[in-house]
């Protein structure tokens, strides 16, 4: 019988293509980073300022089309 570490080991616990795009888009273009949740129907994209999430507000459109995803980008302001 596999052991619960065994079985984690095996599993692939890839995060989303539209996550790491995100993150790789406000890595080169902002110089900062992000955290990014995924939900049913929007994704949760936290950042370190408001301005960085003011800025990226403007950037809504491209952020989606870069992603390639219909869902509704949220963002928060926190760590």
């Amino acid at each position: 019988m596999d052991s619960l570490n065994d079985i984690l080991q095996k599993k692939n616990i890839d995060e989303p293509s539209e996550v790491a795009i995100i993150k790789r888009y406000v890595e080169m273009k902002f110089k900062s980073t992000v955290s990014v949740s995924v939900r049913s129907d929007h994704l949760v994209i936290m950042t370190p300022s408001a301005a960085l999430a003011n800025t990226m507000r403007f950037n809504t459109l491209e952020l989606q089309r870069i992603a390639k995803t219909d869902k509704k980008l949220v963002f928060r302001i926190g760590s």
